[in-house]
């Protein structure tokens, strides 16, 4: 009989607020639905806010990328082919683990939030003639190498050198393993800049860069309160895991 894992929430310790600024070094594809467009309208657009038609970048596309980065980094095989589940504990116990054939599952210590354009670069792009609002259009084709023949497609994306204001929090639930979790996000964010985010990436879509790291702690208990210097060493940790290539 297989061992259950203790899927019990642990007390919580305290939680760090962690920020930067999200560059995009190539312009970025996150698709949204086009299911009802109309006709003569891009083909595939870009997620947008429902409210103020602004790009945003969803949290799940973040933490699902540098998670499975971080997991093929892991992974022992030759091939990357395990099941969520079967992660290694580092990983799970930062991003969770879904409950499964009636297990309990592991609650997650990063929280990842939808991240918008910064004020500045909305009204950067929005005072730009650009082909959508603060979106340009990329054609694209592929060729069928029996006909060669060409099927085009225009691709929306969020142009270069847009910043969005990244966060995320963390759960600290052991301080004996604040240490470790951190460094592997610090890893988790390199190869995320090694790579891309987004669709298309292999064509060169997607590279990012973050940049101004910045950490504040908060905590209702009195003896697990961290220092500033404390903080500015995670910042700096987090800005070196991540610094620019």
């Amino acid at each position: 009989m297989m061992e259950q894992k203790n899927t019990r929430q642990r007390a919580l310790k305290g939680k760090l607020d962690i920020g930067a600024i999200l560059r995009l070094e190539t312009g970025l594809h996150i698709g949204a639905s086009s299911d009802f467009a109309p006709i003569g309208a891009v083909d595939s657009p870009f997620l947008r806010d429902p409210m103020t038609k602004r790009p945003i970048i969803p949290g799940s596309s973040l933490k699902g990328k540098i998670r499975t980065l971080l997991a093929r980094s892991f992974s022992t095989d030759e091939y990357f082919l395990n099941k969520i589940d079967e992660d290694s504990p580092v990983i799970q116990r930062l991003f969770g683990s879904a409950a499964q054939s009636g297990a309990g599952g592991l609650g997650a210590r990063l929280q990842f939030s939808d991240i918008r354009m910064t004020e500045a670069s909305c009204q950067r792009f929005a005072a730009m003639e650009l082909d959508t609002y603060i979106g340009e259009i990329k054609f694209e084709n592929t060729i069928s190498r029996i006909s060669a023949a060409a099927n085009p497609r225009q691709i929306e994306r969020v142009p270069a050198g847009a910043e969005f204001d990244f966060r995320l929090v963390y759960n600290i639930e052991d301080e004996g393993d604040l240490a470790e979790d951190l460094q592997i996000l610090a890893d988790g964010i390199r190869l995320l800049q090694m790579d891309y985010l987004g669709g298309h990436g292999s064509r060169g879509y997607g590279r990012v860069l973050l940049r101004d790291f910045h950490v504040k702690h908060f905590t209702i208990h009195a003896e697990n309160a961290m220092t500033q210097e404390r903080l500015q060493r995670i910042a700096e940790m987090l800005q070196k895991g991540g610094g620019s290539m």
